[in-house]
């Protein structure tokens, strides 16, 4: 059973792992362990017992919606986002394709809806747009370049939802 739930600080360091995890898994394939480490920011001292890295994931993850989904006690997927955009979705490798990513999506969409919004923008990485497209959102210009932290170059592209 996977239950979506708001975020709270104490959820930091389990999304702080799975974001570096999944991100550097499915996004930056294409980068040196000098580059995964630029584009990742703090989210590179993820497994860091220090308290200045897990405040400063802690920092970086707050958004004024974040929802996290659990299955069995355990995070496995987290969105970031705000009444008009989707900031960041990730969903552990492991359990893809199993709703989790939806069910999130669904969740914040609803939240959108609540506050007002009538259109959600998002920049999807290219891995994840056939994922927003069966979620009915559509590319609204070309694929673009941009940075991550202190990265630069991870092509994404941009996309739309009127709800």
């Amino acid at each position: 059973m996977i239950l979506i739930r708001d975020y709270t600080e104490s959820d930091a360091i389990q999304v702080g792992v799975l974001i570096a995890d999944t991100y550097s898994d499915y996004n930056l394939s294409f980068a040196s362990p000098d580059q995964k480490k630029a584009f990742l920011g703090p989210f590179q001292h993820a497994r860091s017992p220090e308290k200045s890295h897990q405040d400063a994931i802690a920092d970086v993850i707050k958004a004024s919606m974040v929802f996290v989904a659990e299955m069995d006690g355990v995070i496995v997927g987290v969105l970031r986002g705000r009444k008009d955009k989707l900031q960041s979705l990730f969903v552990r490798g492991d359990v893809h394709r199993q709703g989790i990513g939806r069910q999130l999506v669904n969740r914040f969409e609803q939240e959108c809806a609540k506050q007002g919004s009538r259109k959600i923008i998002l920049m999807s990485t290219l891995y994840a747009v056939p994922f927003y497209q069966v979620m009915g959102y559509r590319k609204s210009t070309g694929i673009r370049s941009m940075h991550s932290f202190d990265g630069e170059g991870l092509q994404y592209q941009p996309m739309k939802k009127t709800l």
